[in-house]
């Protein structure tokens, strides 16, 4: 027995969303946790963060943004089509509490996807949220109602000005640092790449950082070890020790470098799917 999919949009030409029927899920999981879904006996095991969930519903929501063979394969599913296997909540949530400044969240594309379940914890918590939806285009910005519906203030920027502002995330962090308001933790989920910058500029703040890390991953148990990052002077496994981390002390230049190990096997996969 599968795992029905309930609903079904397309947020962008290769972004969607899917609410999935998954009840022991729905009710155990926490902010930060994921699951790993299996289209088939042989496929890949690919992990994906539980966007939301509906305990009486009994459903998760899940967003993909379809890249390689694997997304591209759950893309093609309509509503009523099974996924195989789903095996979750997986990794520790994420530690919530009190503070008495601003919880600044920043999410780059379908990085707020991850983001929105963690600013939903830190909302209900009775934190003021402050969010940062950033993309290259338009298309790519997600979630902005439900971000909005937990935040006290939506900054949003994009790379070519296509929404928003024309700018990077971190144009955004530095006008609120700027602004004079206590910030008391920036929680940054995106690209390797823009956590890295995010992470940098926030050491020169001095602001306290977490980023959510996706190396490649496979069992989810922390055997395999394919999900090793480094992490200060430690090696961490992100399925099982994470997936968020300090970003001031991720080392974000080998994880980028860890993440394309298969981009020559995904490139041929593709070329498959045509």
């Amino acid at each position: 027995m599968g795992y029905k999919i309930v609903a079904r949009e397309q947020w962008s030409e290769n972004v969607f969303m899917m609410q999935v029927e998954a009840p022991d899920i729905a009710k155990h999981r926490k902010a930060g946790n994921f699951i790993i879904f299996r289209l088939s006996e042989e496929g890949e095991r690919i992990p994906l963060t539980v966007a939301d969930a509906d305990p009486e519903k009994g459903t998760i929501m899940i967003v993909t943004q379809a890249i390689g063979y694997s997304t591209r394969k759950l893309m093609e599913l309509q509503v009523g089509d099974e996924i195989l296997d789903i095996i979750g909540p997986l990794g520790q949530p994420t530690h919530i509490e009190k503070h008495d400044g601003i919880v600044l969240c920043v999410g780059g594309g379908v990085g707020v996807a991850p983001l929105h379940p963690i600013a939903e914890a830190h909302h209900k918590m009775g934190n003021n949220v402050v969010s940062i939806l950033g993309a290259r285009n338009k298309d790519l910005i997600i979630m902005e109602d439900k971000m909005r519906k937990i935040s006290s203030d939506v900054l949003i920027c994009t790379d070519d000005g296509s929404y928003g502002e024309k700018g990077l995330v971190t144009d955004m962090i530095t006008r609120v640092y700027n602004s004079g308001q206590k910030i008391s933790e920036v929680i940054a989920i995106g690209p390797a790449i823009m956590m890295k910058f995010v992470a940098k500029l926030t050491k020169e703040y001095n602001l306290p950082t977490m980023v959510s890390l996706n190396p490649i991953m496979i069992d989810g148990t922390g055997m395999c070890g394919c999900c090793r990052v480094l992490v200060g002077t430690e090696t961490k496994f992100a399925c099982v020790e994470g997936p968020e981390f300090d970003g001031h002390l991720v080392d974000f230049d080998l994880l980028i470098k860890r993440q394309a190990m298969y981009k020559k096997e995904e490139h041929e996969c593709n070329l498959r799917l045509g």
